[in-house]
């Protein structure tokens, strides 16, 4: 094909173009990535395609010098690029590096569902988990778990139950484990135990008890906070508590939990109840649990409120 300058010459004198725009054009055409395109695609160009495809070329070099300056541009959040269309150049628009970026965050929330969680969950990670001696076993089990799952996400891999005191880690560790998984699209709910309790019994009042339960019961990785903090109502432990678990036993989906009690004391807690002690109750909640999780103590300081 003609090459660039005498193309541009051809079409200035042909359309008597003000001198202003001659130069818009001549360096229009003289653009590094326009030079570039028009010589990887040489041999599918149209002879006339620079002068045909002028207003095409300009908008791709302003809109590109747009984008290149963090600039608004003609469609927001996407970027120029040049193409071939019946032996022409023409313009279409890909979404930015930050554009993808913003998604994948967006997708990656989606995957995970807090409820009543704290936001420092959003950002957790196994990398930046604070390790000491007291903690090793535990994130050993959660790497472990994490890489078995991605191998084997339809096999039944037993989850963590995480106990030991306030501000440990419990949750951070669980949300980290969660958030290494939604890279890999799968999908954690993370629910602060008590505060369920007290969504559960409103809802009472509303007759969605059995519609909350059964979208809990069902979620793909369940992750539930701090059990053992109010446990005060047979129902919840055996309407509620009791039919998650077993329906997540039966189906073996991977579930995990946090407490200040081990599981020894949390079957202690759950025996006690408004009616009284009841052991048998509480033994079939723990064998839930136990069939389902894996007990590990997380031991260390409160970095709960460090600066």
């Amino acid at each position: 094909m003609k090459n660039l300058q005498s193309q541009l010459a051809a079409y200035m004198d042909k359309r008597q173009l003000s001198e202003k725009y001659q130069k818009v054009m001549h360096d229009a055409v003289r653009n590094p990535n326009v030079l570039d395109f028009v010589n990887k695609h040489k041999e599918a160009l149209k002879p006339d395609a620079i002068e045909k495809s002028a207003s095409k070329i300009y908008e791709f070099v302003r809109e590109k010098k747009k984008a290149d300056n963090g600039e608004v541009g003609l469609v927001p959040g996407y970027v120029p690029e040049l193409l071939v269309s019946n032996g022409l150049i023409d313009v279409s628009y890909v979404p930015s590096k930050a554009l993808i970026s913003q998604e994948k965050q967006r997708n990656l929330a989606k995957r995970v569902q807090r409820i009543n969680i704290s936001k420092d969950i959003t950002n957790a990670s196994i990398e930046n988990y604070y390790v000491n001696p007291d903690r090793q076993a535990a994130i050993d089990a959660a790497k472990e778990f994490i890489l078995n799952f991605k191998t084997a996400p339809k096999t039944f891999h037993q989850g963590l139950y995480l106990y030991g005191p306030m501000g440990v880690g419990k949750t951070y560790l669980i949300g980290a484990i969660a958030n290494a998984l939604a890279h890999e699209g799968y999908s954690s709910l993370m629910l602060h135990f008590p505060t369920l309790s007290v969504e559960m019994k409103s809802a009472i009042g509303d007759n969605s008890v059995l519609s909350k339960i059964e979208s809990i019961k069902r979620a793909q990785i369940l992750m539930l906070d701090d059990i053992g903090a109010d446990m005060a109502s047979a129902w919840i432990r055996d309407d509620v508590l009791g039919v998650i678990l077993q329906y997540r036993m039966q189906e073996q989906l991977a579930t995990f939990f946090t407490s200040n009690f081990s599981m020894d004391q949390l079957e202690d807690i759950l025996a006690g109840s408004v009616k009284g002690i009841e052991p048998i109750k509480a033994s079939r909640i723990m064998e839930r649990i136990a069939y389902l999780t894996r007990e590990f103590k997380i031991d260390g300081i409160n970095r709960r409120f460090e600066n």
